[in-house]
């Protein structure tokens, strides 16, 4: 389907209110998906600085201004409001606003929340309707449930660093927080189809995400292959191990990935290289041989590409239809043409219109009629407190006082 060169945002959510209690990483992508589709994302901070990621990534001077490269990433889209919940009118406050709220998530430890008297079975009783969803390192039981969990750890324990890198090199890090990541989409999932269940059945629900959990789910192939056929996953650097010649491999200027997965495929690319011969070779005569003897195959491929570059090697095999790609930089990818076409790199602006020289990214998807994104820009510590509170009957006088005890951080 053709898209136009613009489309409006994306609404499916709007009228859905969201309180998010999450900071870093897992929680506030979670909830950031949710405001690319239209919903009212308040980020519920604390006054004494906010989100830890207000004052992470690469920019000093950004992170001095809480407004840190890491927050800005998946934040954009909310509203702050800067609200203490270790006291009892900012718990209060956070209770009447509970009344007007269609999900509440949180990324705290198990316990927190009740011990703040803010958890689930609390506020099931101010709202029966609530989509409550809560997102850790462990999950809520287990004998893991009470330790801390950053990124780095999930991946080590999931299996990931296991099959991550060469025999050489593993255990390895993925180069993001990818068990973040899917914690966080894994969230935004469950969290939907509980709204979608709510609309039916007018419950809410208690949805328990476990990072360990779903990274591992992510995991799938390679977990089938040993729950179904017993073999131990390892690591084989860039190949693939459904299938060869299939990995990286490298031409006269640079790496380039090919996926000759198919026998057809195989063929094509043997024929464009000048080595109709390998087909024939016994060790490369069919799917499993390539697979056992992929380093020779490899070697006898590098050997072929080196002749030309990149670019030629890829325009010629897609024309023959084997998959092939350049290996890029970040960079090289958010200014490649299919990305730029698609408009995932949002330029915010400001409510008057003036371009604020914040980018961040969309989702990884769009609409027939609209496209999600990014309404304003990422927000500042408590700058929409007053509103906020304003529209639920707090009188102005009443929020000058908050902020004078310290309770809310009103801009």
């Amino acid at each position: 389907m053709t898209h136009p060169d613009t489309l409006p945002p994306a609404a499916l959510l709007q009228g859905v209110r969201v309180l998010d209690l999450t900071n870093v990483l897992s929680g506030p992508f979670c909830t950031y998906q949710m405001a690319l589709l239209g919903a009212d994302v308040i980020k519920v901070e604390n006054p004494d600085g906010g989100d830890l990621a207000r004052r992470l990534g690469a920019s000093a001077e950004l992170n001095e201004q809480l407004v840190g490269a890491s927050f800005q990433a998946q934040n954009a889209g909310k509203r702050s409001l800067a609200l203490d919940l270790k006291n009892d009118l900012g718990r209060q406050l956070f209770r009447d606003l509970v009344r007007t709220a269609d999900v509440v998530v949180e990324n705290f430890r198990p316990g927190v929340m009740e011990r703040l008297k803010l958890g689930y079975a609390a506020l099931r009783e101010i709202n029966p309707g609530l989509v409550y969803c809560a997102i850790s390192g462990f999950g809520q039981d287990g004998p893991l449930r009470n330790n801390p969990a950053y990124d780095q750890i999930i991946q080590g324990m999931s299996g990931i660093m296991s099959v991550t890198g060469s025999p050489e090199t593993a255990p390895l890090r993925v180069g993001y927080p990818v068990a973040d990541t899917i914690g966080g989409l894994t969230g935004a999932f469950a969290t939907l189809a509980a709204l979608f269940a709510r609309a039916r059945t007018g419950k809410g629900q208690f949805i328990d995400v476990s990072m360990l959990d779903s990274s591992i789910v992510s995991m799938g192939w390679a977990v089938s292959n040993f729950l179904a056929a017993g073999v131990h996953p390892a690591p084989i650097g860039n190949e693939n191990t459904t299938a060869a010649p299939s990995g990286t491999f490298h031409a006269a200027d640079g790496p380039l990935n090919i996926a000759a997965n198919k026998d057809e495929q195989f063929s094509r690319l043997c024929e464009l290289l000048g080595r109709p011969d390998l087909p024939e070779d016994p060790r490369f005569c069919d799917r499993e041989a390539r697979k056992r003897n992929r380093a020779d195959l490899n070697i006898q491929i590098n050997g072929a590409l080196a002749g030309n570059t990149v670019e030629h090697w890829v325009a010629a095999l897609t024309r023959l239809g084997v998959p092939a790609g350049p290996v890029l930089t970040v960079p090289q990818a958010l200014a490649h043409p299919q990305v730029t076409g698609r408009r995932l790199v949002q330029n915010l602006a400001d409510e008057k219109g003036q371009d604020t020289h914040t980018r961040v990214m969309r989702a990884g998807y769009r609409l027939s009629d609209s496209e999600p994104g990014a309404r304003t820009p990422p927000p500042r510590l408590g700058e929409h407190t007053a509103a906020i509170l304003e529209s639920i009957g707090i009188a102005p006088a009443t929020i000058a006082a908050l902020e004078r005890e310290g309770i809310i951080t009103a801009r």
